[in-house]
């Protein structure tokens, strides 16, 4: 895994981004945790988690519960060491009832480009397996030639 390290540039920014989000397409908990520093702060919803031991077992938990998970990312904007992204990403529950997530992160990173804090708002959305946008093969990084957030709704 290459890290990108501060401070950020909109390319290095983008890159970051990008990064995260085909890591996260992985639905690896492990891989997942590398990129938060040891004693990473998470703000997710209504968990609060600290460190990679925390972070990587509730990723292992989400990754069970949400099913089929697609991710699309978009970064919002950046300073030296913190990036804002909106994302979206679609999953089904074991019942089959399909969701897309609508959500804002706040990522702010260590000199090394570990993250050491992220915040994160998402809001679910129940959606009919018709209405899905994220049809890639997956587990895997979204392809090249989707374009990822649609930029109505």
């Amino acid at each position: 895994m290459t890290i990108i390290r501060t401070p950020f540039t909109l390319e290095t920014a983008n890159t970051k981004v990008r990064t995260a989000e085909d890591a996260w397409n992985s639905r690896d908990p492990q891989r997942v945790a590398l990129a938060y520093s040891e004693d990473s702060e998470w703000r997710n919803r209504d968990h609060f988690l600290r460190g990679r031991e925390q972070i990587r077992a509730f990723l292992a938990g989400k990754w069970d519960r949400e099913l089929d998970y697609r991710l699309t990312k978009s970064l919002w904007a950046f300073t030296d060491n913190r990036i804002a992204v909106r994302f979206q990403y679609e999953y089904h529950d074991a019942a089959g009832k399909w969701f897309r997530a609508y959500g804002n992160e706040l990522w702010e990173f260590d000199e090394d480009g570990l993250m050491r804090r992220r915040e994160a708002s998402i809001n679910d959305v129940p959606i009919q397996e018709s209405e899905r946008r994220f049809r890639w093969s997956a587990p895997g990084p979204r392809p090249a030639e989707d374009a990822g957030i649609p930029s109505v709704r």
